[in-house]
């Protein structure tokens, strides 16, 4: 999805001058510190907070937002979201230098974070990443087949395999 209409370079504080592993930490804190505040604030606007992203690309920072609900969002899901967390964020003041806030729909391979999530997507084809293979293998690719206890159900090949939630690194619907 494109960034909203409105997006427009922010101001609000992490430390500078760190070294990347550091960088790297506090960037995560300062996402989870964010998440704490937007989670709550998307689920009263009857969205669902998929994930934040928080990087420097070529042209700066970016706050990245990706949101969804059960029959999609829109444009004027987004640019609402966006001035809902963007008004938030001035009076949190976490960020110190200029960044750039978007907020967009995941798209169609959209990520698997939650077992919720794995569960909702039931019958879609998903390429899962785990963090230790199973039979050798270390990125498997199938249909979602819901939820056994904590672990996923996934077909490959006509076989369904049960994988645990903490072995699957990373996960995401794909085509």
């Amino acid at each position: 999805g494109a960034p909203a209409p409105g997006a427009a370079p922010r101001r609000a504080g992490l430390e500078r001058g760190r070294m990347d592993g550091q960088v790297e930490g506090a960037t995560d804190r300062l996402v989870t510190a964010i998440a704490a505040f937007a989670e709550p604030l998307l689920a009263d606007m009857g969205l669902e907070l998929v994930e934040i992203q928080y990087r420097r690309e070529g042209h700066g920072w970016i706050l990245r937002f990706f949101i969804d609900r059960e029959d999609g969002v829109g444009i004027d899901d987004c640019a609402k979201a966006s001035r809902e967390i963007s008004a938030r964020l001035e009076v949190e003041d976490l960020i110190d230098h200029a960044y750039t806030l978007e907020v967009s729909s995941p798209g169609l391979e959209r990520p698997l974070k939650k077992e919720t999530d794995f569960a909702r997507f039931t019958g879609r084809l998903a390429r899962i990443k785990l963090r230790e293979p199973l039979a050798g293998q270390r990125v498997l690719i199938g249909t979602l087949r819901g939820l056994a206890g904590a672990a996923v159900l996934l077909e490959m090949e006509g076989e369904i395999v049960s994988l645990e939630m903490n072995n699957i690194a990373k996960a995401r619907l794909t085509l």
